[in-house]
């Protein structure tokens, strides 16, 4: 989806959660959301999803400035911040709705997508095959308040300071120049 110089991708690696907090620092991106897609019940909870039963996997819908940073550049943090090997599971996080997804929403989004993971196919990062769905992009289920600006709002919580943190210090170390330079609280 596209307005103006904005484009529209919705990505699934895991919990919601660490892509967030990643793609919300980086310059460009211009807004990010948590929810669900690519399962089969309208306006699912996060219950209902946790409980496997839905097909959905948690996402984040990422607003961005194409002029500024590019879908390949959003897509190449995607592969950056999750393991894209592992079939439906990130961690501890065990289960379909964790699965790695990108819901494409055109020709030109699913081309780069496949691409890229040809690329990183034959670059070996990996010991193990991508397993990373593309998918056609159908609908987009906002997460509860709550899930929304999750980091930034409890960045002492234990499991942002063991599981987000390393995260985003890889990135930021990988990404230095992409990163915005705001405060979290500044995102609040």
């Amino acid at each position: 989806m596209s307005i103006g110089n904005t484009e529209t991708t919705v990505l699934g690696g895991g919990c919601f959660w660490c892509l967030e907090a990643v793609y919300e620092q980086i310059e460009g991106i211009e807004s990010v959301t948590n929810g669900y897609s690519g399962g089969h019940v309208d306006v699912p909870t996060y219950e209902q999803v946790c409980s496997e039963t839905t097909g959905h996997a948690e996402v984040v819908e990422v607003v961005f400035d194409f002029e500024k940073i590019s879908y390949k550049e959003v897509i190449g943090i995607f592969f950056a911040i999750h393991d894209p090997t592992t079939l439906n599971r990130q961690g501890y996080d065990i289960g379909s709705s964790y699965r790695s997804v990108i819901f494409y929403s055109n020709a030109e989004q699913k081309l780069i997508a496949e691409e890229t993971i040809e690329d990183i196919e034959r670059s070996e990062i990996w010991k193990n095959p991508v397993v990373t769905e593309i998918t056609k992009f159908e609908k987009f289920y906002k997460a509860e308040d709550y899930h929304q600006k999750y980091y930034m709002r409890n960045t002492n919580q234990p499991y942002c300071q063991v599981v987000i943190s390393p995260k985003l210090a890889k990135i930021r170390r990988d990404y230095l120049t992409r990163f915005k330079s705001v405060t979290l609280q500044e995102n609040l």
